[in-house]
């Protein structure tokens, strides 16, 4: 059997990273631990305990403060109740909204953009009730 366990994200600012995924987005910190002689920290983040949950591994190597994300990545996706509310949330915890809640083109699945400190882009997905979302 396999189980996605995390997705890696290269950082730049460790603690701006931090405050958002916790702050703005509620995840929970679940572990951190710095490699000194290798010049780097590893965070993971996530809704749940790394055992039954997919996580986020946040590396801040110390001597790159940022990275060009390239054009291959896409985003993360975060399932949500209501993506007109989470909008509203992040923008009041000083995040930023990329994409404002609404019906994605060619469908009707209402979707949402949120961009954290280093660019990355987070989609939430309004979940439908009674159905998947996807």
């Amino acid at each position: 059997m396999m189980r996605l366990l995390h997705t890696m994200l290269r950082v730049g600012h460790l603690e701006k990273s931090l405050a958002f995924y916790q702050d703005v987005l509620g995840m929970k910190l679940l572990r951190q631990k710095a490699y000194p002689e290798g010049r780097f920290t590893l965070a993971f983040v996530g809704y749940g305990e790394e055992n039954a949950h997919t996580v986020l591994e946040l590396t801040h190597n110390w001597d790159t403060e940022s990275y060009d994300l390239g054009n291959a990545f896409g985003h993360i996706a975060i399932e949500v109740d209501d993506a007109y509310a989470a909008c509203d949330a992040v923008r009041a915890k000083g995040g930023k909204v990329v994409r404002e809640a609404g019906p994605m083109k060619h469908g009707s699945t209402v979707i949402a953009f949120v961009e954290d400190p280093d660019g990355y882009k987070i989609e939430f997905i309004q979940k439908k009730s009674g159905e998947d979302s996807y």
